[in-house]
């Protein structure tokens, strides 16, 4: 078995132990997102306290196009907002949250053609614009063998992010079978 293979052979999610996984903002109506957001940023005790004034409306467009470009891809998604994971670990996103965990579910056991991928967190991955080739694109589960081949794995060239954004491949699932996982 290959690099690509072994890091695809797992899925993982990291979330807080206080609110639980799979906890999204995208799920609720924007005043009430806006409303948990402000609390978070009063609170100031996670990395999305740190988020800008309309990440809300920027996060809702960013994935109407992430959704939009993995269809155009032959993707099927299930929802209209994904649930995010990364492949495999990223100690880094832990400290995101107050009490961060993980939670590890084989990727096998998910619908692969409802999960698209970006080189990156998918704010930068989509947004800046620096010329790199896996910038603005979205890949689905039969293209990661190649982009692993091509650029490696974020979280083994760039785990302290002195190199560039991108820590981690984000994964975004597009079905609720997910949850099953953490039920």
């Amino acid at each position: 078995m290959g690099f690509a293979e072994k890091v695809i052979e797992k899925g993982i999610s990291f979330i807080s132990q206080s609110v639980g996984a799979f906890k999204n903002l995208s799920s609720l109506q924007v005043n009430q997102a806006e409303g948990i957001l402000s609390n978070i940023r009063q609170l100031n005790q996670s990395f999305a306290s740190k988020r800008q004034a309309n990440y809300i409306e920027l996060r809702i467009d960013l994935e109407r196009r992430i959704r939009q470009l993995f269809i155009d891809k032959g993707g099927v998604p299930k929802k209209s907002f994904p649930h995010y994971m990364t492949l495999g670990t990223c100690d880094w996103l832990k400290g995101w949250y107050k009490e961060g965990a993980s939670l590890r579910i084989a990727i096998e056991n998910l619908n692969l053609n409802a999960i698209s991928f970006t080189y990156g967190d998918s704010f930068p991955a989509m947004r800046v614009q620096d010329g790199k080739p896996y910038r603005g694109q979205v890949y689905t589960f039969e293209e990661l063998p190649r982009l692993l081949e091509l650029y490696g794995l974020p979280q083994v060239w760039n785990c302290d992010g002195s190199l560039a954004p991108e820590r981690y491949i984000e994964a975004q699932v597009w079905d609720d079978e997910v949850l099953k996982y953490i039920m």
